[in-house]
């Protein structure tokens, strides 16, 4: 099946071009309405595995079953992606509809940076190998259960991340975590797309050696000199469970998740890797963890101005200083209400599934209104 770039796939759609006037903002403390909204799909045809005109196909089948109308955005080369994303918010503003992406987290997370602020709610069909975004809130990665959530739940508030004016929805890093991200991406196309290929470049990375970053990390106007292989930066409550971090529950409360290692040797780190595995890194002293809403990143030994960041599993080059911070308003996601049955599962793993599914539909994650606003001191990580 071959897809133009932008192709109006039901009757009655009005297209948008740049120079439509935008629908006014909605304001970030209200849910924008999606009641019959049209659907203005962004599809990265490189994501995920299998076949590459199932997102089409599948979008075609359900809207058409509700009488739903939609819009198809493929994107075919990704130095395109957020050219198409643009795009697409702008005819969602004008048609007061709604902004889907399908795809990897990158993906998704590089159509949500578009998102954010144009008052457009946001949905996700999600193709990647991890899916942390979509797991987290409880949206499936079977593309025909997915579609039934943005057709018939509605908008939440969810946070996003920034590092500068980059946002990202699951995690930002730099040091040996983007190295790892490298050599997973190179992993991948030898071995194809799985996590057992993702662990097995992971290990490899590790036995390969890594060098210590020597950064200053200033939060609350306190500066701190620390050495560390990798800083990382969660924003995603289900990752931090998965390998038994605290910092969920912070990230539930509207702050982010600050983890660094002290300065260890390879095989140590592979036993921080096993134990990750075993939901144990949080007990380990090797691991300095803390939450956050705002943190910045000074560096005098990357040999320039500029520092190799992973957001969300892409890699890009950004100046220094980084500046790591929740953004002032939240994503307006289309997902079920109330905590995604995955986290109520790791939270009571003696639950059985039906209990886990109970307890999902009666617990809700903390709304942007109710959070904090004081960020808390990391803990002590002096070089």
């Amino acid at each position: 099946m071959n897809h133009p770039r932008a192709s109006t796939a039901s009757p009655g759609l009005p297209g948008a071009s740049a120079s439509s006037a935008p629908a006014a903002s909605v304001p970030s403390g209200r849910a924008p309405s999606v009641s019959d909204a049209p659907l203005f799909v962004v599809f990265n045809r490189a994501s995920g595995r299998g076949d590459r005109d199932e997102v089409a196909r599948e979008v075609k089948i359900a809207c058409e079953a509700v009488g739903r109308r939609f819009e198809l955005l493929p994107v075919d080369r990704p130095d395109a992606l957020m050219d198409v994303a643009h795009d697409a918010v702008r005819r969602a503003q004008a048609a007061g509809g709604i902004v889907v992406a399908a795809g990897g987290d990158g993906t998704l997370s590089a159509v949500a940076q578009a998102t954010l602020g144009s008052g457009c709610p946001y949905g996700i069909l999600p193709r990647g190998t991890f899916n942390y975004f979509s797991r987290t809130h409880g949206i499936s990665a079977d593309i025909r259960e997915a579609l039934q959530v943005l057709l018939h739940e509605t908008p939440q508030p969810v946070q996003v991340g920034l590092v500068n004016d980059r946002a990202f929805l699951v995690n930002a890093s730099l040091g040996l975590y983007p190295t790892l991200l490298e050599d997973r991406e190179t992993w991948k196309q030898q071995f194809g797309r799985s996590r057992l290929v993702a662990l097995g470049a992971g290990i490899a990375t590790v036995l390969r050696g890594h060098r210590n970053l020597r950064l200053t990390v200033e939060m609350q106007g306190e500066p701190r000199q620390v050495r560390t292989p990798t800083l990382f930066v969660g924003n995603n409550a289900l990752q931090m469970e998965q390998v038994g971090l605290p910092e969920a529950q912070a990230i539930d409360s509207g702050e982010l998740a600050g983890i660094m290692l002290r300065p260890v040797g390879r095989w140590t780190l592979l036993w921080l890797l096993a134990r990750g595995a075993f939901r144990k890194l949080g007990e380990a002293d090797q691991v300095i963890n803390f939450p956050f809403q705002r943190l910045t990143v000074r560096a005098r030994r990357f040999g320039g101005r500029r520092v190799k960041v992973a957001t969300d599993g892409e890699i890009v080059w950004m100046r220094l200083p980084l500046t790591f911070s929740v953004a002032p308003e939240p994503l307006w996601l289309i997902r079920p209400s109330g905590l995604a049955a995955e986290r109520a599962a790791l939270q009571d793993p003696a639950a059985t599934p039906t209990q886990a599914n109970a307890r999902a539909a009666t617990s809700a994650p903390v709304s942007p209104a109710e959070r904090p606003t004081a960020p808390r001191s990391p803990h002590e990580a002096d070089a």
